[in-house]
């Protein structure tokens, strides 16, 4: 979903930290920028168009500062991502957790779905309700969450409730391909998980059941003309990244009892393993392959793609599986470290070998 800023939104968002702009010149200089990119993605080829998240800070945290309850400070210190800090705000619980109507991000999509034709369908990109879950409920978070909650499962009926009534709005605004980004899954994988999450080997298969309990009950009564999609992310930060692990683990939980049409799975290195947990992959749910890149302008082999693409044809049919980057460009506006020329040249690369395996 996200896309490198241009320079003259970075200047303008800065300026308007500062100051020196109105949010309304900001928002012109939003839309210049969205409406630009939107018909570079048209111009490359693609069918689903996105405001490259360039109206937020983050790509998760802007969706959560929007709900009562929620309340964010600069950060000090910044998350450990490999090689970096993250700095980016320290977001946390100020009072019960509750949806506040005319969301942000319902604006947002009306903006890109007015840019629609008849070749495209508007996208938009949110936090997995199992994200938001995390971001309160982990053991750095907890301590100041458990002032205004008994339980952690209290914590996470009001965010699923909350994403319920923000679903029903953002699907009366036109919304039909709705993305749950999510790297609470990422983190359960990872070698370090236990101690992430402060629980013994057992507990943490109690955490993968309160994960997958979330999502799914966000997206009980959702429309049936709703596709929602999920990304499972390891962390994506100025081309770092957060966690490591197979999905193997997670397959009996995430690949078989979700419910969301398709997985967008990262898979661009060893850090992702190897494919065969995609078997338990249930329904005729779809499967996008990240296998390319987007924390390196190095552009992959076009041959050794299409092979990994075979092999993942092994455990799910080859005529239920896509092409994409592994994650965005810019999960934060920093950006990862490539050019836009670089970033078009992927997508470019992903369009030209997905035409050559399924035509």
């Amino acid at each position: 979903g996200s896309f490198l800023r241009p320079e003259y939104l970075k200047k303008a968002r800065a300026d308007y930290e500062a100051g020196a702009m109105s949010a309304e010149e900001l928002k012109k200089t939003e839309d210049k920028a969205i409406t630009e990119l939107v018909a570079k993605q048209k111009e490359a080829g693609y069918h689903v168009i996105t405001d490259g998240e360039f109206r937020r800070a983050t790509w998760h945290l802007d969706f959560m500062w929007a709900f009562d309850g929620v309340g964010h400070s600069k950060t000090e210190t910044g998350l450990p991502f490999h090689g970096e800090a993250a700095m980016i705000d320290d977001t946390y619980v100020t009072g019960k957790i509750s949806y506040k109507k005319n969301h942000s991000f319902v604006e947002h999509f009306k903006f890109v779905k007015a840019l629609e034709d008849e070749n495209t369908v508007a996208k938009l990109t949110i936090p997995a309700p199992a994200q938001f879950l995390e971001q309160m409920i982990m053991p750095f978070a907890w301590s100041n969450t458990k002032k205004f909650y008994d339980t952690q499962e209290e914590v996470a009926k009001d965010i699923a409730e909350g994403y319920r009534e923000f679903i029903k709005e953002v699907y009366a605004a036109g919304c039909r391909n709705l993305q749950l980004d999510d790297c609470s899954w990422g983190m359960v994988v990872d070698p370090a998980a236990c101690k992430l999450f402060g629980v013994t080997p057992k507990g943490l298969e109690k955490i993968k059941e309160q994960l997958l309990e979330i999502n799914n009950s966000a997206l009980e009564g959702k429309p049936e003309d709703l596709i929602v999609n999920t990304h499972v992310c390891r962390g994506n930060f100025h081309s770092t990244y957060a966690s490591s692990g197979a999905y193997d683990s997670v397959a009996a939980t995430l690949f078989a009892k979700e419910n969301v049409n398709a997985y967008y799975l990262e898979f661009d290195d060893a850090r992702s393993g190897g494919f065969e947990p995609l078997k338990s992959v249930s329904g005729d749910k779809k499967v996008v392959l990240g296998l390319i890149t987007t924390k390196s302008p190095k552009l992959e082999d076009k041959e050794d793609v299409i092979k990994r693409i075979h092999e993942a044809a092994k455990y799910v049919p080859l005529d239920r599986l896509y092409l994409s980057p592994q994650c965005g460009f810019a999960s934060c506006e920093i950006g990862n470290k490539l050019t836009e020329e670089e970033q078009w040249a992927k997508l470019a690369l992903v369009k030209e070998i997905a035409e050559k395996v399924w035509g």
